[in-house]
């Protein structure tokens, strides 16, 4: 079996990500989300109040400014999974660099400072 490169992997997952979120978002159901539909059933939906991204250039699944609606919503769908990923990229970034720098860490892999010792005198647990 051939090993996969995580760095191929990576990338392939975004490419077919940004293509899904591009292409398949114009055929997303035109029906309202699960709540707003719920509200229009039940009789509550006049109780909705404006949300405080109303006006933001990304609301409504939908990209303020474009007039082509199979194109707004395509770069709405981009944008967003540009923005999730960069968030996911830099909390990756964040843990994984916050981890190296933990107190007694040291090159072996091993957290503990016991350990450390012992791998320098030859020792190990248990007196063995």
């Amino acid at each position: 079996m051939r090993k996969v490169r995580t760095r191929a992997l990576v990338v392939t997952g975004a490419l077919l990500t940004l293509l899904l979120a591009g292409v398949v978002s114009f055929y997303a159901s035109s029906h309202p989300d699960g709540l707003n539909y719920v509200a229009e059933k039940v009789g509550f939906s006049s109780a909705a109040k404006p949300h405080a991204s109303d006006g933001s250039p990304l609301s409504g699944y939908a990209t303020r400014g474009v007039t082509d609606q199979r194109l707004s919503r395509g770069v709405a769908g981009v944008v967003g999974v540009m923005v999730v990923g960069l968030l996911f990229t830099g909390l990756t970034w964040a843990l994984r660099r916050r981890r190296g720098d933990e107190p007694g860490r040291v090159r072996g892999g091993s957290t503990s400072p016991d350990a450390a010792d012992r791998e320098r005198d030859g020792s190990t647990p248990m007196g063995r």
